[in-house]
């Protein structure tokens, strides 16, 4: 990886990191609902899923049926139309029920089902209190969110490095993207004959209570049968398996991104020595 792609990390206070997360796991669900009703079909779900944009500094979805993409740019919580007549809706101080009035006018006026937008999630969310009403709120969080979102840019590049890297070996790694589900970005390789290697990047979850870097394995190898990670790293095996490096390994290292580039490499190794063996 480019390393001067890497933007340092401040340390920051994990649990006021959690509160930020939180927040921005909700609003983009926003996007979510508009992929799943306007986006088309793709499968496995592929058309909720969402690129992150460098310059909007953010996460957008698949093109829309009039050419425009919804975004949410992290640092600041903003929804936005990215399209020749931008409109944009900073979430501070709003409740979930006034994003759904502004988001359903501007589809509406773009010709499409602004009911479509109602229709319950496939999936359960993490409990937050914007669930009973309560309001967005960036108070005291405009650190950890810039933060949040330095993560995303840092992830993001590091990973498209390696997807490049898979793909001069001739090996079929798809663009990285961000599943709305869970908020991570992924890059699944299929490796043939029912054998896969995730590349990855969490902002936190119940696993692991802070950002993370991954790679994990289709089918799991037996854990006696994994091959030795460098110490900057880790197997995780509760309820999946992968190899973790942490954010506060990362926050420690001389130089962060030298030090993501040389987990995944090594993260990689084995993966791919684990799925021969």
């Amino acid at each position: 990886m480019s390393r001067q792609l890497w933007q340092k990390v401040p340390r920051a206070n994990f649990l006021h990191l959690r509160v930020a997360r939180l927040q921005a796991h909700y609003a983009v669900q926003w996007l979510a609902r508009v992929a799943c009703a306007f986006v088309p079909a793709q499968p496995h779900d592929g058309h909720t899923n969402l690129g992150w944009d460098d310059a909007f500094g953010g996460l957008v979805t698949h093109p829309l049926p009039d050419g425009s993409r919804l975004g949410l740019r992290i640092a600041d919580l903003t929804l936005a139309f990215l399209d020749q007549h931008p409109h944009a809706l900073p979430l501070d101080g709003r409740a979930e029920t006034e994003v759904r009035i502004w988001l359903g006018g501007h589809i509406a006026a773009r010709g499409l089902e602004a009911g479509k937008l109602d229709a319950p999630s496939p999936y359960e969310m993490p409990w937050h209190v914007l669930a009973i009403g309560t309001r967005y709120s960036l108070d005291e969080q405009i650190e950890s969110l810039a933060t949040l979102a330095a993560w995303y840019a840092n992830a993001n590049a590091a990973l498209d490095a390696v997807r490049k890297q898979l793909t001069a070996r001739r090996l079929k790694a798809p663009l990285v993207r961000c599943w709305p589900h869970h908020f991570d970005l992924d890059c699944l390789v299929d490796l043939g004959r029912g054998r896969s290697m995730g590349l990855g990047y969490c902002p936190g979850d119940e696993f692991c209570d802070e950002p993370y870097f991954y790679t994990s394995m289709w089918p799991e190898p037996p854990i006696p049968k994994l091959p030795l990670l460098p110490a900057m790293a880790h197997w995780h095996t509760y309820k999946f398996l992968a190899a973790l490096a942490p954010a506060h390994k990362i926050y420690a290292a001389h130089d962060q991104g030298a030090y993501v580039g040389q987990f995944m490499d090594a993260a990689v190794a084995a993966a791919l020595n684990a799925l021969r063996s």
